[in-house]
């Protein structure tokens, strides 16, 4: 059993009919804090807990992936027991849609809505994403649990290797180019190849877009919706996380996913909360 699906294991506690019955299920998990930075455990890890219930609520018939989440984040939750509480709405011929909440004692901490269906190994029909080119995994840098020069742990590079493109890295020495872009490889430490339910770990991760915008602090998010669009090859996978629009303390970014067979395997957006500078961001021309 890989690292990633004991962090994700959940127990049935009360469990009424099956999906076609429109029934509710109840789930235990044990949040673990290594899926976490800056000690808040991360968003995709909590909707993975979320979607292992409604997997296991679904059963393995017809639609066994979690294909689409959209989610909100009321509060943060802390590692340890928490409470999952699955409802399915309606089961269909194609797609079986899913309500799923995470509590802590009283208190509702994530509500999701889940689209569960069948993901092939297909390439597209018709896409308009651009190919990608990315660089050698070799060249890309390797981002520890405790980054140079910042204060906190990023506990969740100690099951995730994440190797950020030397392009994205101007931040990192006070030179971000103003393009709001990071991107780079993603691979599970335990050799573990990446899954439907995984995906949505990856397709939460990354340093912050704003960081190449100069800006600094947390981005908690407040709204996340994700797509997973095929089964993925083995290997690594590669992510490319744009920020485009931030103000009134809000940002907004788009993540998206290639597998090693440079196909689109997912994308995310994210409403995130941010402290925005007094001074204006950082121009992305070259300087004279």
């Amino acid at each position: 059993m890989s690292v990633f699906e004991v962090a994700t294991r959940v127990v049935r506690r009360d469990g009424k009919g099956d999906a076609a019955e429109f029934t509710t299920a109840e789930f235990t998990a044990d949040l673990d804090g290594v899926w976490s930075a800056r000690d808040v455990l991360q968003g995709g890890y909590l909707l993975a807990v979320i979607g292992r219930a409604a997997t296991e609520a679904v059963g393995d018939g017809d639609h066994p992936h979690v294909a689409s989440t959209s989610a909100v984040f009321l509060h943060a939750p802390q590692p340890g027991p928490a409470d999952i509480r699955i409802e399915v709405l309606r089961a269909g011929r194609t797609a079986t849609h899913v309500r799923g909440q995470l509590r802590q004692g009283d208190e509702l901490m994530v509500e999701a809505h889940l689209i569960q269906g069948r993901l092939r190994d297909a390439d597209p029909w018709w896409t308009s994403v651009d190919t990608i080119d990315p660089p050698d995994p070799e060249e890309c840098v390797p981002i520890p649990a405790k980054p140079p020069g910042v204060d906190f742990r990023v506990g969740l590079m100690d099951v995730v290797e994440e190797r950020l493109d030397p392009r994205s890295l101007g931040f990192a020495v006070g030179k971000p180019s103003g393009n709001g872009i990071v991107a780079g490889y993603l691979r599970m430490k335990d050799g573990a190849d990446w899954d439907p339910l995984s995906l949505l770990v990856a397709l939460d991760t990354g340093p912050p877009a704003h960081f190449d915008l100069g800006m600094g602090g947390g981005s908690p998010t407040v709204q996340f919706t994700s797509h997973v669009r095929r089964l993925p090859a083995p290997g690594p996978v590669w992510f490319e996380l744009r920020a485009h629009d931030v103000g009134d303390a809000r940002m907004s970014e788009h993540l998206r996913l290639w597998d090693s067979k440079r196909r689109l395997i997912g994308e995310a957006t994210q409403l995130a909360a941010v402290r925005i500078p007094d001074g204006p961001p950082p121009s992305d021309e070259p300087d004279h």
